[in-house]
Parts: structure tokens; C-alpha cells; sequence
């Protein structure tokens, strides 16, 4: 069972340290999660990528920290394809690395868990996870804790 991680960087600063770091941690979360043989892409980007697509996929005109894109949600439209493929594609993740930035300063925690959970709370989000009520908020965020911590990236 492998998680194979696509890394872009559309930012001038060189971000490939979190490279290896987000491999990991996805890796460690598809684990758990037991996704079976699948693949996701992660991409960092800038405040104002992060504001343009969360304006034009979500109707908020704001910058975020992470967005992510569940490739096997249903659309009103979409037919289901069965079998297929044995690697599952999961979809996007997209971080914002200057929010993460100062959300690590914020909370007083190292910009590696900042990561690291940014990038476990987009792919539990491809999982189908969310936060829209405090029941799904606590299972989902207690998930996040639960990876993050046997990975290693504690608070």
C-alpha cells in the first residue's frame, strides 16, 4: 500500500524541504486511513494564488491556508466509473506556505506541523472528512491529532 505524493512549487522560494516531510506524513495518514494504492498532489502556492482559486471554486474572495479538490466526489452530473484503475487518484491539496508561515508563529509551533497538518486536514478532506458541525469537526480534527502524532509532529 503506497501513497505516491506529486509535488509542485509555484513559488519563487524554494519550499522542496517540505518536500520529503509531506511525502511522509501522507504516506503515514493514507496508512492509517488504509486508502490502499492511491496518489495525490500537493502544491504550494502564493497568498494570492490561494485567494484567486478560493475565489473561483468556493465564492470566497479571502485567502486560506490549505483548499483541496476530492477527485472521487460525485458531481450532480457525474457517472460513477467502476473498476478500472487500481491506484485511486485522491485529488489536489494546495497550501498556502506564507499563511502556514505565520499560523506556526501564531500558534507556537514549529512550520513543519504546520505543514504537516495542513497537509493531513487537505487529505482527510479527499477522504470525505469535514468540520461542517462540532460532531464531524471532532471526529475529523481528532483524526488529524491522532496521525499527526504517530508520525511524530507534536505540538
Amino acid at each position: 500500500m503506497t501513497l505516491h505524493v506529486e509535488y509542485l512549487n509555484e513559488i519563487d522560494e524554494n519550499s522542496e524541504e517540505f518536500q520529503e516531510l509531506l511525502a511522509n506524513v501522507l504516506q503515514k495518514a493514507a496508512e492509517m486511513e488504509k486508502t490502499g494504492s492511491a496518489e495525490v498532489s500537493v502544491t504550494i502556492v502564493t497568498k494570492e494564488r490561494i485567494q484567486e482559486i478560493n475565489s473561483e471554486y468556493r465564492q470566497k474572495d479571502a485567502v486560506t491556508d490549505v483548499i483541496s479538490f476530492a477527485m472521487e466526489e460525485m458531481g450532480e452530473d457525474e457517472t460513477e466509473i467502476i473498476g478500472g484503475e487500481e491506484t485511486r487518484f485522491l485529488g489536489d491539496i494546495i497550501i498556502c506556505l506564507d499563511v502556514a508561515k505565520e499560523q506556526a508563529e501564531e500558534y507556537g509551533h514549529s512550520i513543519e506541523r504546520e505543514m504537516g497538518f495542513l497537509a493531513v486536514h487537505g487529505f482527510l478532506h479527499l477522504l470525505g472528512y469535514d468540520h461542517l458541525n462540532e460532531k464531524d469537526e471532532k471526529a475529523m480534527f481528532g483524526r488529524q491529532e491522532e496521525i499527526l502524532e504517530q508520525y511524530g509532529l507534536k505540538r
